[in-house]
């Protein structure tokens, strides 16, 4: 399944988006090759598994334009490059740890021409910066999530709902919910996208 299932979704997108969703194929097939930041099994799935996966958060939630949002071990750029090129005017600021997947998500940022995209290599625990939302695709106990994320979130609001984390998570959650205090909302994939892949993913938003 290759961009096609982007535009069924999401029909309304400019020409610019639309090729620059269009792109992420290539450029992540040549930078798979050489550094692998997506299963080398999994890339042939990129535009569902990865991209579309990460557009969950668009439908969720449609942030104002002048949001700025962190994604939080943005791995390979997701969720953070197709936010980015969904709403071209927020700020997204992607931090890993990994200094070569930061440097994928430079080279796809700059071949893009994605103006509102920053990076940073570093553990998110040293970001010493506050932003309205923190997203996050990263495999990692919500609690801990929560715990690293809360710091960096700003107090001014201007979206519809509360500044906080959104996180894209899979499987069973009952667990790693149970800690988490009442302000959590669990949101199906399924409600978004009909595909059998996102029937077990969730987005999980809690305000902090």
């Amino acid at each position: 399944m290759g961009y096609e299932v982007i535009e069924k979704y999401f029909p309304h997108l400019s020409e610019t988006q639309k090729q620059q969703f269009a792109a992420l194929e290539a450029l992540y097939g040549d930078w798979n090759a050489k550094i692998n930041v997506i299963s080398r099994k999994d890339i042939e799935n990129l535009f569902l598994h990865h991209v579309l996966h990460s557009l969950a958060i668009a439908e969720f939630i449609r942030f104002k334009p002048g949001t700025e949002i962190m994604d939080l071990g943005t791995g390979g750029g997701f969720p953070g490059i197709p936010l980015a090129i969904m709403f071209p005017e927020c700020k997204l600021h992607l931090v890993d740890s990994t200094a070569k997947k930061i440097r994928v998500c430079n080279e796809v940022s700059q071949a893009l021409s994605l103006h509102n995209v920053t990076t940073e290599w570093t553990r998110a625990e040293q970001v010493r910066r506050r932003f309205h939302f923190v997203v996050s695709r990263a495999v990692m106990p919500l609690a801990d999530l929560t715990k690293i994320a809360r710091p960096l979130v700003a107090a001014e609001q201007m979206n519809a709902i509360p500044n906080g984390l959104i996180c894209l998570k899979g499987g069973e959650l009952q667990h790693e919910l149970m800690p988490m205090k009442r302000h959590t909302l669990v949101t199906p994939i399924s409600e978004y996208f009909c595909e059998e892949y996102f029937k077990t993913k969730m987005i999980v938003y809690t305000s902090l």
